[in-house]
C-alpha cells in the first residue's frame, strides 16, 4: 500500500504519516518542487535493503513519458515525530548527455566523487568514488584527499548543509591547497529563510563563490546557470567539453 502520495516536507510527511506506515507497513510516498519521487520508511519495518529495492523498482518504472530526474530512500528511525538517518540512497536517471565528468575522464583525468555524486550522476563518469554518513565524514574524507597529489576534478556533496552545519571547517581546508588549486562553492537550489508558507526549495538564484590562491578578487555577476561552473571548470582543466555555458576562468586567474 501507499500513503500520502502528495508534494510534502520530508520531515513533516513522516511526522504525519509516520505513525499509520508503522502500523500498515505502507510505503510513505511523496514528492518535492524538484523531479523527484521519494519514498520514506521506518527502519524497524522496511529495513534499507528492502527500502532500496522497492526504489529500484520505482526508478525502473519512472522513465521515458514519466522520467523523473531522482527516486531517494528516505528511511527514518525512533519513536514519533521520527528522525530521518544518515541511510539515504538516491536513484537517479542516466544523464541524457556527455557531462562535465564525462568530458574530464575522456582527457585522461582524475574525477574524484565524494558522497551521493555517484548516485546523482548514476555511477557514469568518475575514476574513483566513496559514500558518505553525513558532514562530519563528507568533510574528514575531503580533508583527507586535499592532502593527495591528482590532477583533475574532486567533486563533493555534503547533503547535511540543508539542514545542519559545516562552514567553519573551511579555513583548515583552504590551507591544504597547492599554488594551482581552485575551490569552487555553491549549492543545488535556494531556499528563502524569510518564506514561511513551506520549507520546500524556494527556486532563487543560488549561492556560488570560488577560491584559491591565484584567484583575483571579482563580482562574477549573475549567470546564465550550472552550466557556466561546467565550462569554467573544463577551462581550466584544459578539457574540451561542448557547453551552453559560458566559462568565466579569464575573470578568476
Amino acid at each position: 500500500g501507499v500513503l500520502c502520495n502528495l508534494p510534502y516536507s520530508g520531515t513533516e510527511v513522516i511526522k504525519d504519516y509516520g505513525r499509520e506506515h508503522v502500523q500498515t507497513g505502507d510505503l510513505i510516498v511523496y514528492t518535492s518542487a524538484d523531479s523527484v519521487f521519494q519514498i520514506a520508511a521506518h527502519e524497524s519495518v522496511v529495513p534499507p535493503e528492502q527500502l532500496y529495492d522497492d526504489c529500484r523498482i520505482a526508478r525502473k518504472l519512472l522513465t521515458g513519458k514519466y522520467g523523473v530526474g531522482r527516486v531517494i530512500a528516505r528511511p527514518f528511525e525512533g519513536e514519533w515525530p521520527y528522525t530521518r538517518t544518515s541511510r539515504r540512497h538516491d536513484f537517479s536517471l542516466e544523464p541524457p548527455a556527455k557531462t562535465m565528468l564525462d568530458a574530464v575522464v575522456d582527457a585522461g583525468q582524475d574525477m574524484i566523487a565524494i558522497g551521493k555524486i555517484h548516485d546523482i550522476f548514476a555511477g557514469r563518469g568518475m575514476t574513483e568514488f566513496t559514500y558518505t554518513s553525513g558532514n562530519t565524514d563528507g568533510l574528514a574524507k575531503t580533508l583527507a584527499y586535499a592532502d593527495k597529489a591528482f590532477r583533475g576534478l574532486c567533486f563533493v556533496n555534503l547533503v547535511d548543509f540543508d539542514m545542519l552545519y559545516g562552514h567553519s571547517w573551511l579555513p583548515g581546508f583552504l590551507e591544504k591547497l597547492g599554488e594551482d588549486d581552485c575551490v569552487i562553492i555553491t549549492a543545488d537550489h535556494g531556499c528563502d529563510p524569510g518564506y514561511r508558507k513551506h520549507t520546500d526549495h524556494t527556486r532563487e538564484y543560488i549561492p556560488m563563490i570560488a577560491l584559491g590562491k591565484k584567484i583575483w578578487p571579482v563580482n562574477l555577476g549573475t549567470r546564465t546557470g550550472f552550466c557556466d561552473i561546467a565550462a569554467t571548470v573544463t577551462d581550466l582543466l584544459g578539457v574540451p567539453y561542448q557547453t551552453p555555458g559560458r566559462s568565466f576562468a579569464a575573470e578568476l586567474v
